[in-house]
């Protein structure tokens, strides 16, 4: 019954684009479709990566739904530098890191069973986290004095960048020929085919990109009425939306036992935005306005320590609903101090 109701509900997003451009609906009434219209598209991207998983072993079945799953946080991204949001920019990507290894990870060990997870890949990723806050560090600190937009910081920006976009591309690498291996002879028969799960992932994510763009454009009025600051809604609501897929996707696969691919998902969603979106989107941005990784101290500090944490618990190379209340916990502290925060 509940998946015929999903399967239904996925004409809640076509039907919110339709009334966003004919109705013109008030922010209210957009941001109820938005939001419910992301819920099947979630579940969608987690069936879908199911499905691959079942092709390709839990490693890189969580390495395409970070993949798939980032994209909207790209589009986003970019559609705010476009209209100079860069602190907005900046606020929610770091709250898609630190939304991936607190909050997704941690509903996903809360919700799944107590199972053996993949320890070598999730220290990994934990570590690609806090090798990007050290090379953030770079720019981030002469950007605590001064205009931190300005002429040197731009500059300093881009080889930053392109030094962790490497890192990224030779670890990632190293990753999957080892998920391969370990996978090899692993593949499970039924299900969907290959191709069938990369397309019904690569369409969810489109829609999903589309649908998470009006939401922020209506969460920015309810937020403006709510007396909350920018840095907040981007660094919790804004990465929360953008997160969509890793937190249904993960939470759904958790739920069916596989945690060991949910916690793939949510920790290599979190390495992924530290080491390769938020690069790229520096780079990218050069061809309109240039982004400079300018993070706050309060940014820097609980992205490693969500890194940190994350680690400590999984070191043992079990899940646990304990470790996931742990994580949660942890993400409650986060979203309070980016709230006391407040704008720069």
């Amino acid at each position: 019954m509940a998946r015929r109701l999903l399967w239904a509900s996925l004409g809640l997003a076509p039907l919110t684009i339709v009334v966003n451009y004919a109705a013109h609906p008030g922010d209210f009434t957009l941001f109820v479709l938005a939001a419910a219209s992301l819920v099947p598209l979630a579940w969608l991207i987690g069936e879908a990566t199911e499905h691959a998983a079942h092709h390709t072993g839990p490693g890189i079945g969580g390495f395409l739904n970070a993949t798939f799953g980032n994209a909207p946080e790209l589009i986003i991204a970019l559609f705010a530098i476009n209209n100079s949001l860069f602190e907005v920019v900046r606020g929610s990507l770091t709250g898609s890191v630190v939304g991936n290894l607190l909050l997704v990870l941690g509903f996903s060990l809360v919700v799944g069973p107590t199972k053996e997870i993949d320890r070598t890949s999730s220290l990994t990723s934990c570590a690609l986290v806090l090798a990007a806050v050290v090379l953030f560090l770079v720019v981030a600190v002469p950007s605590w004095h001064g205009d931190i937009d300005r002429h040197s910081l731009q500059v300093l920006s881009i080889p930053v960048s392109i030094v962790l976009l490497v890192i990224y591309v030779v670890v990632t690498r190293i990753q999957l020929k080892r998920h391969r291996a370990l996978h090899a002879a692993a593949a499970e028969s039924g299900g969907w085919s290959m191709r069938t799960s990369l397309l019904v992932l690569a369409v969810a994510t489109v829609a999903t990109a589309v649908i998470a763009e009006l939401l922020v454009h209506s969460i920015e009025t309810f937020a403006e009425k709510a007396h909350l600051s920018d840095f907040f809604v981007a660094a919790v609501i804004v990465a929360i939306v953008g997160n969509a897929a890793e937190h249904g996707g993960a939470i759904v696969v958790a739920r069916r036992g596989r945690v060991k691919l949910a916690t793939e998902i949510a920790l290599s969603s979190g390495a992924q935005v530290a080491v390769f979106l938020i690069p790229a989107v520096v780079i990218l941005s050069q061809a309109i306005e240039p982004l400079t990784l300018a993070f706050r101290q309060v940014e820097i500090a609980v992205m490693g320590g969500s890194a940190i944490l994350a680690a400590a618990l999984l070191a043992g190379g079990k899940s646990s609903s304990w470790r996931g209340a742990v994580l949660l916990g942890g993400y409650v502290v986060a979203a309070f101090v980016f709230y006391k925060a407040g704008a720069r």
